[in-house]
């Protein structure tokens, strides 16, 4: 799943007229790499969930097909948040667990790692603090489990791996996925991984315009 459905308050007024995942970074729309990456490892069905602008969204992606991919949609008539987006697109979803990206997201992660890994309820990719977070959100022991102890945190990159029964308690409407993730770690059933390469939260645009000179320079 990629989430897709936030407003882009600090991009606007690029995201006025233009729903943040199809900003374009040199020529293409931002969510276009994301897409094709899942697809370069093995992630070919997609759901993507939407709201602002969102009909854009599906005329410009269309099925998937151009991708490699099958995608299918999940409209929210307002942004329902991250807990409460997953948690309305869970009937096409499956039963089984199943990778989010942040649909706002820039990264050379490399998500075939993700296909055979073991999950509980969760298990969230890590990434050294940015400049705008500098507190980071959660701690990773050397056994691979997220506690909540009050030691060095790294920050969540966005991609991770869900088990529905997470969010088998989730009310229809808007519902954040914070509170969901640190239950987990509570009871000992969410697990993590570091990765230290590149990565960027695409949320302004002096970022997007970092993104697009990072492209150009690689």
């Amino acid at each position: 799943m990629i989430l897709a459905a936030g407003r882009g308050e600090r991009m606007r007024p690029l995201t006025d007229h233009t729903p943040k995942p199809l900003l374009p970074v040199l020529g293409k729309p931002l969510i276009s790499y994301t897409l094709e990456q899942l697809a370069a490892a093995g992630f070919t069905e997609i759901v993507i969930n939407h709201a602002h602008l969102g009909k854009q969204i599906e005329q410009q992606l269309g099925n998937g097909q151009q991708f490699g991919v099958s995608i299918a949609y999940s409209p929210e008539p307002e942004a329902l948040e991250t807990a409460g987006g997953i948690a309305n697109a869970l009937p096409l979803l499956g039963n089984e667990v199943f990778l989010v990206v942040n649909g706002d997201i820039a990264t050379d992660f490399p998500f075939a790692q993700l296909r055979q890994q073991p999950v509980d309820l969760a298990h969230l990719v890590l990434i050294n603090n940015p400049n705008h977070h500098p507190t980071g959100d959660f701690c990773l022991a050397e056994d691979g489990k997220l506690t909540g102890s009050n030691g060095p945190k790294h920050t969540f990159s966005g991609i991770g791996l869900y088990h529905p029964d997470l969010f088998k308690h989730t009310a229809p409407g808007k519902s954040k996925l914070a509170p969901l993730l640190h239950q987990a770690i509570a009871d000992g059933r969410a697990s993590g991984q570091y990765h230290p390469g590149f990565w960027m939260d695409i949320g302004t645009p002096q970022r997007l315009q970092a993104l697009a000179d990072y492209y150009r320079n690689h």
